[in-house]
C-alpha cells in the first residue's frame, strides 16, 4: 500500500501526475539494496522527473541538495520515488527498469487505466492493483477540499493546512507566483512525491479565481 493513493481531485486534475517507487522488503530484499535503489534513481533522473527523493535524505527541493550526492550517499533502505507528468516519459522509465531487472518491487501510482496502458505498452502486465477507499470517520473535521488537494500531494501529510492556506492567500494577493508557492510547499515533502507542476496548475486556477473555496 502506498500513501500516494490518497491524492484528491477530479480525474482531469489527476492526469499528468504519476509517481514511481522502488520498494524493498525488510528481511527479504532490503539488505544490499543500496546500489539497486541508486540505479533506480539514476534511471529516473535520466528522464527529468519534476521531483525525486527518498525518506532518508529528502527530495531535490530540500535546501542545498545536490541530486548526485543524494544518489551516491543512498544506502540500504525502504526505497525511493520520482514524479513524472506524462505517460510517454513514464513509459520510457518503465522500459529501462525492465531492462535493469533490479530485483526489487516497482510501484506506480496514478489513474488506474492510464498506468495499466503504460505497463502493457512496455510489454508487461501489472502484478496487482490497490485503491484508496477515501476518508472515513469525522470528515467534518477535514479542511477545505482545495486544501486537501495540496496536502495529499505529500503522502505523509507534511504540507500543513495552514501553510497551504497562506500560499493561497499570497498567490491571490500576487505576493508569490504559483510556481514559487508550489516550490515552497514541495520543500515540506521529505520523500519526494509532491508534484510541484500539478500544484502550480492548481494555484494558477486559484489566482484567476477559477476555483471556488468550499468546505
Amino acid at each position: 500500500m502506498t500513501n500516494t493513493l490518497h491524492r484528491q481531485g477530479p480525474a482531469e486534475s489527476l492526469k499528468n501526475d504519476y509517481i514511481i517507487f522502488a520498494h524493498t522488503a525488510k528481511g527479504i530484499t532490503r539488505e544490499g539494496s543500496g546500489p539497486k535503489i541508486q540505479e533506480f534513481m539514476r534511471i529516473c533522473l535520466k528522464y527529468h522527473p519534476v521531483n525525486i527523493g527518498d525518506g532518508q535524505q529528502g527530495s531535490i527541493y530540500k535546501d542545498n541538495t545536490d541530486i548526485q550526492t543524494l544518489i551516491v550517499n543512498r544506502g540500504d533502505g525502504a526505497g525511493a520515488a520520482a514524479v513524472f507528468t506524462d505517460l510517454d516519459t513514464l513509459g520510457k522509465v518503465v522500459v529501462d527498469l525492465i531492462r535493469a531487472d533490479l530485483g526489487i518491487s516497482i510501484n506506480i501510482s496514478g489513474l488506474l487505466e492510464e498506468v495499466q496502458a503504460c505497463c502493457r505498452k512496455a510489454g508487461i502486465e501489472r502484478h496487482s492493483a490497490e485503491h484508496s477507499l477515501g476518508f472515513w470517520g469525522a470528515k467534518d473535521r477535514l479542511p477545505e477540499r482545495e486544501v486537501l488537494e495540496f496536502n495529499t500531494l505529500c503522502g505523509h501529510g507534511m504540507v500543513s493546512f495552514n501553510l497551504i492556506r497562506k500560499m493561497f492567500e499570497y498567490v491571490k494577493l500576487r505576493r508569490l507566483t504559483p510556481k514559487k508557492a508550489a516550490k515552497i510547499m514541495a520543500k515540506c515533502c521529505e520523500c519526494g512525491v509532491f508534484n510541484p507542476v500539478r500544484a502550480e496548475m492548481l494555484l494558477e486556477k486559484i489566482r484567476k479565481g477559477d476555483k471556488v473555496m468550499v468546505k
